[in-house]
């Protein structure tokens, strides 16, 4: 489903969505709010809340049907809101860690990669399912060890298409998983042996391969920005196996224009 924030379609900044909960930004237009609630509260709770302050939820936590991270700079206020809202078995734990993978803001765009605020964006520096996590290879080996006990994953250090923020370049549930168009036929390989699931390289938005920033998933569902093509929106539904693809060559040929035409 095509969805927007505001004047923004990046709304894997502004929203996590896992196989146990949806967490949304608080503030806003309540149509965005209102679109995931009546999507999927008939499965998970749909929680409002903000994250160190902010609005930008989706970057700055990460989580699983298992559990939740959050950063450190999160307020009593905001964990206790959080935690009375999930479901008790998941477990919800704030983390300290050198790396911020820190991120501006832009009224056309919010790009994750940039250095403005020092506030730990999580969501930038791991990707996970509810089985497997992708670590920023510079994360610490105590955080390393906290995010496989609280998320219950096994963790692997990796880049992606060459950059290290693989909660950016990426997106993938237990279904399957879209990465960034320019990582290569060997990479993707490698990295769907790791992840066990299979994997397309795509865009988001009319192009865009901060893939994390304009899509959210889970097993059964997907949300992406208004902007999203529908050549995009092929090749997200089949691998992420959202519906059934009916024509494989025809997912096969759309996925490899993508990847021609940013080449």
């Amino acid at each position: 489903m095509r969805h927007a924030y505001e004047n923004s379609n990046d709304i894997g900044v502004f929203a996590t969505l896992t196989n146990a909960y949806c967490i949304t930004a608080v503030g806003g237009s309540e149509n965005f709010y209102s679109v995931f609630e009546s999507e999927l509260s008939r499965e998970v709770p749909v929680i409002k809340s903000s994250i160190a302050g902010t609005r930008l939820v989706g970057r700055m936590c990460v989580g699983n049907k298992n559990g939740l991270l959050l950063p450190n700079s999160t307020t009593d206020q905001e964990l206790l809101h959080i935690r009375n809202s999930l479901p008790e078995a998941v477990l919800v734990q704030r983390v300290d860690e050198r790396l911020s993978g820190r991120f501006t803001y832009s009224q056309h765009c919010l790009f994750i990669k940039f250095y403005f605020y020092d506030i730990l964006a999580l969501g930038n520096c791991i990707a996970c399912n509810d089985y497997t996590a992708l670590l920023h290879p510079d994360i610490d080996r105590e955080t390393e060890e906290f995010i496989c006990d609280v998320l219950g994953v096994e963790a692997f250090r990796e880049t992606i298409a060459g950059n290290a923020l693989v909660g950016s370049y990426c997106k993938f549930s237990s279904q399957g998983g879209v990465v960034h168009p320019h990582t290569s036929m060997q990479e993707l390989d490698e990295l769907s042996s790791l992840l066990q699931v299979p994997l397309a390289a795509g865009t988001v938005n009319r192009g865009s391969d901060i893939i994390s920033a304009g899509l959210i998933a889970n097993d059964w569902s997907a949300f992406c920005g208004l902007d999203t093509t529908s050549t995009e929106l092929n090749v997200i539904e089949g691998i992420l196996k959202i519906r059934n693809v009916a024509n494989n060559k025809s997912f096969e040929s759309t996925r490899a224009a993508i990847i021609d035409a940013l080449v």
